[in-house]
């Protein structure tokens, strides 16, 4: 309950491997695996049965939907905002930037405080208030926390932070110098580079494709864009207030009234931009870093959003292929071959379809090698059946990390929230652990033939082109960038 609500969008790590036409084959228990699983941790292999505490939900005057989940085990609270529309999804082009910037910019100085008087009052109520709008996300999330013994307190600085914002041009400046040393620092981050190419290629036209800021946009931002931006965007009807800890929903549902009275519905209303599809031609995007001792590989393709019905079960294939550094791509990469200290994969499901994706990075001189164990292994879970005990396990991991995340009070406001944004069922969170372990391996197989094909794959190498062009060709036709992004030849 120290920490901070959870945001309310999650982003969860997914399977792995390709669509195919091939005929499911005979399931069998070897893994081509070497590594020897001991399979001494005990199990239970009872079901967990839970019943989450449902929030108690109401909506104000104003619109503004509040859960507020009760725990009086400690004289603590913690509150998160989130504000919907109010995300860098939503920003005019060429302002990338402007609501993240907006976000940061809340706790550098209100109508009647400095930024200087912000952080000495956070500091003297012992609270901690935060805001944050990063790149893809939809919404802007302020986080705040502190005792429950002077709640009006930091609960009221927290508001005026959200309503009274004014974007002092001294602090901005401050902010944008910052900003640009970041700019710098992260173009010669192979990771950023792999990041930045890759979400270009799936995303291509959707606004998610833009992971960055610019010289240029930063430049472009002003106090009286800030302030445009935010009261636009900063809406009550499109947002949640989610509450949790030592405190009575039917004594602060009143003060919520009064405290955020001035906080005015507005017309706007969340429209999002046209889905990202996935791409249907194979490409390879090459990002020149001469003499770099390493590739950075990223590969993959848009697959669901979170309210898919096979998010489940592609959560489990990834947990088999790539969740975990006891998932088949860690075992295989690293284990096995040695090839790099760490290979994983993950898909980005959120309220649009994000993007299946697999990667590592590899010294040079093995990329060859590391792309076949790739392939391999991506082939193997399409057209092999994971064996039982495999998939049994995976199940059970899953569900083992769900039960202990019952134990922190914000992450129950976390799924709370999830489950408002996604208009999920009440008892969606009660029947989770179910839902998990009814998974089958012909799920297995089905999720992971339906979202990852390897004639539609994009493939992102950062490394010394030099020597890992000709390994790449073969993967489909290629595109060079430069580290600024730009394009330097086929």
């Amino acid at each position: 309950m120290k920490r901070h609500a959870l945001i309310a969008v999650l982003v969860l790590t997914l399977g792995s491997g390709f669509i195919g036409a091939a005929v499911p084959q005979e399931s069998h228990d070897e893994s081509i695996s070497k590594i020897e699983r001991k399979n001494r941790a005990p199990v239970s292999k009872d079901l967990l049965h839970v019943t989450l505490p449902k929030a108690t939900e109401t909506t104000l005057s104003n619109g503004l939907t509040v859960l507020i989940m009760e725990n009086h085990r400690l004289p603590l609270i913690s509150i998160q905002y989130n504000i919907s529309a109010a995300g860098p999804i939503f920003e005019p082009a060429g302002t990338p930037g402007l609501a993240g910037i907006t976000a940061q910019m809340l706790r550098e100085g209100t109508k009647t405080r400095t930024s200087v008087q912000i952080a000495d009052d956070i500091a003297r109520l012992g609270a901690s208030i935060s805001a944050t709008s990063g790149f893809g996300s939809s919404a802007a999330v302020i986080n705040a926390s502190g005792l429950s013994e002077n709640f009006d307190q930091w609960f009221a600085l927290t508001n005026e932070i959200l309503l009274n914002p004014s974007f002092p041009a001294d602090e901005l400046n401050r902010l944008k110098q910052r900003l640009k040393a970041q700019l710098r620092q992260q173009r010669a981050n192979p990771n950023f580079l792999s990041n930045e190419a890759f979400s270009r290629a799936v995303y291509g036209n959707h606004p998610a494709a833009v992971v960055s800021s610019t010289n240029a946009s930063i430049d472009a931002i002003t106090p009286d864009l800030l302030s445009k931006w935010h009261q636009e965007r900063y809406t009550p009807q499109n947002a949640i207030l989610g509450i949790t800890g030592d405190v009575k929903a039917s004594e602060i549902v009143p003060k919520l009234e009064k405290m955020l009275a001035a906080w005015k519905k507005t017309d706007l209303k969340e429209v999002l931009p046209p889905n990202p599809k996935a791409v249907a031609a194979k490409r390879v995007f090459l990002i020149d870093r001469p003499n770099s001792v390493q590739t950075s590989i990223a590969m993959g393709n848009i697959s669901i959003d979170r309210r898919d019905p096979d998010y489940i079960s592609l959560s489990i294939a990834n947990h088999i292929l790539g969740g975990s550094s006891a998932a088949r791509l860690f075992l295989n990469l690293r284990e096995e071959k040695g090839y790099t200290y760490g290979v994983y994969s993950s898909v980005t499901a959120v309220k649009y379809p994000g993007p299946w994706r697999a990667y590592g990075d590899v010294r040079t001189e093995v990329t060859a090698g590391a792309m076949t164990e790739f392939f391999r292994e991506f082939q193997r879970i399409r057209d092999e059946r994971v064996p039982a005990s495999e998939l049994e396990d995976a199940k059970r991991s899953q569900v083992a990390s769900f039960a202990l995340s019952l134990e922190n009070p914000t992450e129950l406001l976390g799924y709370a929230i999830v489950r408002k944004i996604y208009g999920f069922p009440a008892d969606y969170w009660d029947t989770y652990p179910a839902k998990i372990m009814a998974v089958t391996a012909d799920d297995i197989q089905r999720v992971t033939r339906k979202y990852l094909n390897p004639e539609n794959m994009q493939i992102v190498a950062v490394g010394d082109v030099s020597k890992i062009k000709p390994v790449l060709e073969k993967y489909g036709p290629v595109e060079v960038f430069d580290t600024d992004g730009k394009k330097v030849g086929n």
